[in-house]
Order: C-alpha cells, then structure tokens, then sequence
C-alpha cells in the first residue's frame, strides 16, 4: 500500500449569511443560496484547530511528524500560525510546525510536500474570504477549514489511496491581492478561462498517460478554483464531462478558497465505498490533479462531523450589518469600557498547556479537577500531587448563565456559563454560537477553540462552550 489519506476533518461555521439580504440591504449583488460565515471569533488558525480535532476524534489518529498550515488570510505575518495549531493539538515540541501562505494554490503545495515524505503528515487548509460589499466575490466566497492526516497503512489504515498527480504551471494574472487589501481583484472572466481551459487538458493529458488511466476509470470528479467560469469548464477540458461531478458546495456554504478542495474531497469520502477513483482538479495559477483511489478500510471510517451534517446545522439568520461589523466594513459604537488589552507574551508561553490545549490538573487523591491547573487540591488540600488531564474534548452542562450586556465584545451581548464537566471539574466560559435566548440550564455544550479578542495585533486564542448539536 502507498502513501494515501489516514483521515480527514471539516469545520464549517455555524452562521450562514443567506445571498438575498446582501440585495435586500444595497439593491444589487446577491443571488441565491447563502454562504457560510466565521463568526467574529473565528479565523484561519481556530477553523484549522477545529477542522483537525473533528479528524483526530474519526479514528486513531498517529502524531504527525509536520503540521503544515495553508491560507490566503493568516491570521499573523512574520509569525507561524501553525505553532498554534501544534499547541492547541498538544503536540510534542519535536513535530514541525510551518506554514505555507499567499494563494489557494498553497494547499497544493502541503498535500504534495506531505504526500512525497515518507512520514505521518498533517494539512490543515482554512480561510475567511471576503469582497468588497455588493462584489460577487462577497456572495461567492465563504468560510471554512479543513484537515487530512496523510501516511501509509504503517501509521493507520489508508482510506484512499494516492494513485497519480500532474500539475502544470503558467504565469498570467488572474486574481491578486496586494498587501494590506481587504479584498482580492480578478481579471475579466473570459480572459481566466482561454487560460486555464489548456492547462487543464495537458495536466489530465499527463496524469492519464503516466498512470494508464483514462476517464473511464474515474468515478467521481471535484473540480476547485476561484475562477467560477473556467471551473464549470474544466471537466469538458480535462475529458471527463462524462464523470458524476461531486456536490455543488458553493451553493450552500460558497467557495471557501484555500479549504474548497479538501471539503469537497471530505464530503465525497464521507459517503465513498471502497475502489471509488476520486480525482480532484485545482486550478491556481496553474492546474493540479490529484486522483484517489478510497481502500477497504473506507468501510469502517466513520466521519465525526460528516459534511452534510454540518451544513445542514447551520443558523442562515445571521443580518448583513452584523456580517459587515464582523468583516471590518462597519465600524460601530463599541461599549463604553476601556479598550482591551493584548495578553502579554511571557505568561502565555508560561501556561501554553492551559491556554491553547485546555489541560487542567487533577488531584491523585480526591480526583478533584481544577480548571485552570492549581498546585493545591480543592478537595484534602494535597499539595503538587497532581497528573494533567486534557478537557477540549469532554463535554460539559451549564449549572447557570448570566447575559451581559455592557462587557466589551465585537458582537454583544456576551452570555457567560458556568459548565460542569462530565466527570468533574467547574469552569466559567463564553458561550458561541448561540443567541442570548438558547441558553439554559442543563444545556449540553462542548469546547471549540477560538480568538477571545485582537488587541495590539495580537490574537489572544483560546477555549469557549459552543451547543451540543
């Protein structure tokens, strides 16, 4: 067996802003569906921790050698975003952690650098894409992360198998976004498509001929790329219109850029059988073709947040003006509260375990839980006898809640619970994603890793309750 995808993990927001309310609000841009949106404390970095828990918790997941982080919209510059991704996961300090930033195309770049080691690999892939109000590229784009453990059947079982890749690469401009732009601009349409339409075909030619295959083999085809018109011709290009196409995404959640290609690729492995031959075409400033072949051991892969599950799950009642307030297009009135302050960066490195990895510390004696890490027990006042315990994963219930509207907050009013963890410990957090009125008492929530606040330009990450659903 070769090298293949070991597993693979999706994160979509919760909030959906549906198309119409964009034309309702200005009179014109719009059209149908909606797109999903991050919420004010998502970003990049949190959606790829997300996207990566959901994979570790759908099946046994080896520690991976790299983390390899791939946006258009990183959070920092001249700073790795994937040491938080390495941090909020606990990885031993021995895994690399690097980044690989500046087009969608960079997700190539990590799927092929990871699939030509020969160790386990994790890519973790997530952008929040924007446009200028009333663009297309608004109502087109969306929101999501993504992740794939890639290895052999030495690390765990593959579930689909590398067959062959080509890629061809041309220079032309098609979209770019200089430093500093809120916004991507995009050559006219008809121009991109003369383009890619070639590089289409001598990539598919390539691959075909190198591989001995032909789109008879193909069972399945997932075509990627910021480029609306020649996406919807590439199949024709590359000799499969034939083909089944996967799910049409962007109708539901919208191209999320960097991710597009490895949801798309999850939402069609989430229902694959065995022998199915995926191939997966990107286009970015060149043409990519990766084809997978799924394994056996599809059979017993079971997605802990399946695609459709969690598109369907989404709230589409978000308002544009507060999706303008989160995007940085409309500034309002904040709080009458002093302005927040950055975390400061020796104490964060001090409790990096609390911080990013939510471990708290247990009591050998009593099994008392203490959120965050204590010395001293709460229960018999043992002191340093206490072993680390992860929490991100374990559920909680909400012992009682209160909604403020006065504390700072980029989308007030803030609703603060205080949950008990199942099988002890007590924690005060933020509720997300949800409305003052769902919260009560006995609500089941589970922990999700997210920005508290930018402050200085510096992010200030870490654990909030989000709704069991």
């Amino acid at each position: 067996m070769g090298r293949g995808i070991l597993g693979y993990g999706v994160h979509i927001p919760y909030y959906r802003l549906s198309r119409s309310a964009i034309a309702q609000t200005l009179g014109s841009g719009g059209g149908k569906g909606s797109r999903a949106v991050a919420s004010y404390d998502e970003d990049a970095t949190s959606m790829s921790v997300e996207a990566a828990r959901a994979a570790q918790k759908s099946f046994e997941a080896p520690t991976p050698a790299a983390v390899y982080f791939t946006s258009v919209t990183p959070p920092y510059l001249d700073k790795t975003n994937a040491n938080t991704i390495h941090a909020a996961l606990n990885l031993p300090s021995s895994v690399f952690a690097g980044d690989m930033v500046g087009s969608s195309r960079s997700t190539t770049a990590a799927i092929n650098a990871a699939l030509n080691d020969s160790r386990p690999i994790l890519v973790t892939a997530a952008d929040v894409r924007s446009g200028r109000p009333g663009s297309s590229d608004e109502s087109a784009l969306g929101d999501a992360g993504a992740a794939v453990f890639i290895g052999t059947d030495d690390d765990a079982p593959v579930i689909a198998e590398l067959v062959g890749t080509s890629s061809v690469t041309h220079e032309f401009l098609d979209r770019w976004r200089a430093p500093g732009w809120d916004y991507s601009r995009v050559w006219e349409e008809r121009f991109g498509e003369s383009v890619y339409r070639p590089l289409v075909t001598e990539a598919a030619t390539a691959v075909f001929k190198d591989h001995e295959l032909s789109a008879a083999d193909i069972d399945k085809v997932i075509i990627s790329g910021l480029h609306s018109r020649a996406v919807r011709s590439a199949a024709g290009a590359a000799g499969v219109a034939a083909v089944p196409t996967a799910e049409d995404l962007t109708a539901t959640i919208g191209n999320t850029g960097c991710s597009h290609g490895l949801v798309a690729l999850a939402r069609t492995l989430d229902d694959a059988g065995p022998d199915q031959t995926i191939m997966l075409i990107n286009l970015a400033d060149g043409c990519d073709i990766h084809i997978f072949r799924t394994t056996d051991a599809i059979v017993d892969y079971k997605p802990a947040q399946p695609v459709a599950a969690q598109i369907a799950d989404g709230n589409d009642s978000l308002d544009y003006a507060k999706f303008l307030t989160w995007r940085g297009y409309l500034d309002r009135e904040p709080p009458r509260r002093p302005d927040p302050t950055p975390p400061a960066g020796p104490p964060s490195e001090r409790n990096a375990e609390w911080k990013f990895a939510l471990i708290a510390s247990r009591d050998r004696t009593s099994g008392a839980v203490h959120l965050p890490p204590q010395r001293v027990s709460v229960k018999g006042g043992a002191v340093d006898d206490m072993e680390m315990v992860p929490m991100a994963d374990i559920e909680a219930t909400v012992a009682t809640y209160t909604i403020d509207r006065l504390a700072f907050s980029p989308s007030p009013p803030t609703v603060a619970v205080v949950i008990d963890f199942d099988g002890g410990g007590r924690f005060t957090s933020e509720l997300t994603d949800a409305e003052p009125e769902e919260v009560e008492i006995g609500l089941r929530v589970r922990m999700t890793f997210r920005k508290v606040l930018t402050a200085g330009g510096v992010h200030n990450y870490f654990w909030k309750a989000t709704p069991v659903r």
